[in-house]
């Protein structure tokens, strides 16, 4: 909780302590904090660097907590002080390179990234770098792009990012594809469904590209592009892509109250898997269902829209607004 100001788990656990005592002997304090004494005191004179504890001057070996109102209200401020003069600089370094990539030579235009390592870098530095929105084409085998739950790189939409991700229907099938891609849609994310994309791609604010070379197999290697014909084409990609592919809602994502219809969240679920191509049994396995229990709930899906196909089923599904597209 308090590693934005520098302190480790260790060094939190013994202030902590020591402010519940007042003061303590290292020994105590290393017993109450079932560490090593050395460790103990490592712990301490960090502490001490940091205007957190200091000896007793009446005991000696005696440690005594600082004020947490003061001290910690003086590093916080030192903390926001230096985030501020960071802000500057970024914004000052931006500056410069806009105005050196007003007329960016033709070898400016993309960057070649090699190896696992940085790819995966430059992958996320884009992603979390994003003030608008990310748009990605993702195949099989490969995550969604969207942050962890509760972290700065997953501000998502919450953060006023907003994602749109198109999926190949294999990232459904994969292990932990459902329950991944369920947690996006209940973070306001969008996420539509194709049988295949025409290749893996991630832009950021329509200013930035990344493009993997390679294939399974080789190593690593992608192009970033820069605002470019090249860039614009690979937006025009992304938007043809999602125009003709399939939403999916699961989950939170929907509720029959916002369709103002019959079906209730397991309709849906079910009626978004089979529109987006998987078999009754394969979404009776991903939503730990029954078979029958899938084909019945299909079966009162077309009772209640009146239709006597599947194929009427889907039709009436996008003209009720059941799965909006």
């Amino acid at each position: 909780m308090l590693g934005a100001i520098g302190l480790d788990e260790g060094q939190e656990s013994a202030y902590r302590v020591l402010v519940a005592l007042g003061a303590a002997e290292v020994p105590d304090l290393a017993h109450r904090l079932t560490l090593p004494v050395p460790q103990t005191e490592r712990a301490l004179r960090h502490l001490e660097r940091h205007g957190l504890a200091a000896r007793s001057s009446a005991r000696p070996g005696r440690w005594v907590a600082a004020p947490p109102g003061v001290a910690l209200g003086a590093l916080l401020t030192r903390q926001r002080h230096e985030l501020e003069q960071a802000e500057t600089a970024a914004a000052r370094l931006a500056e410069e390179y806009r105005a050196e990539a007003s007329e960016p030579s033709v070898h400016d235009l993309v960057e070649l990234v090699q190896g696992a390592s940085a790819v995966a870098h430059r992958f996320h530095q884009l992603r979390l770098g994003a003030e608008k929105e990310v748009c990605a084409l993702v195949g099989g085998g490969s995550p969604v792009p969207t942050g962890p739950d509760g972290e700065a790189e997953g501000r998502g939409s919450a953060g006023g990012v907003g994602h749109r991700v198109v999926i190949e229907r294999e990232v459904l099938a994969l292990p932990g594809g459902i329950r991944e891609v369920s947690s996006a849609l209940a973070r306001g994310e969008q996420v539509r469904v194709t049988a295949e994309v025409p290749t893996k791609l991630l832009i950021a604010d329509r200013t930035r590209a990344i493009v993997p070379l390679t294939g399974r197999g080789a190593e690593p290697a992608a192009l970033v592009v820069h605002p470019s014909g090249l860039l614009e084409s690979l937006t025009g990609l992304f938007e043809a892509v999602w125009r003709e592919s399939l939403p999916l809602r699961l989950g939170t994502a929907g509720s029959p109250e916002e369709f103002g219809t019959v079906p209730d969240a397991t309709d849906l679920e079910i009626l978004s898997l089979l529109l987006a191509g998987m078999t009754d049994a394969s979404a009776a396995k991903h939503l730990e269902l029954g078979l029958r229990t899938v084909q019945r709930r299909v079966k009162g899906l077309m009772e209640a829209a009146g239709v006597t196909t599947r194929l009427q089923l889907g039709w009436h599904a996008y003209e009720r607004g059941w799965v909006a597209r």
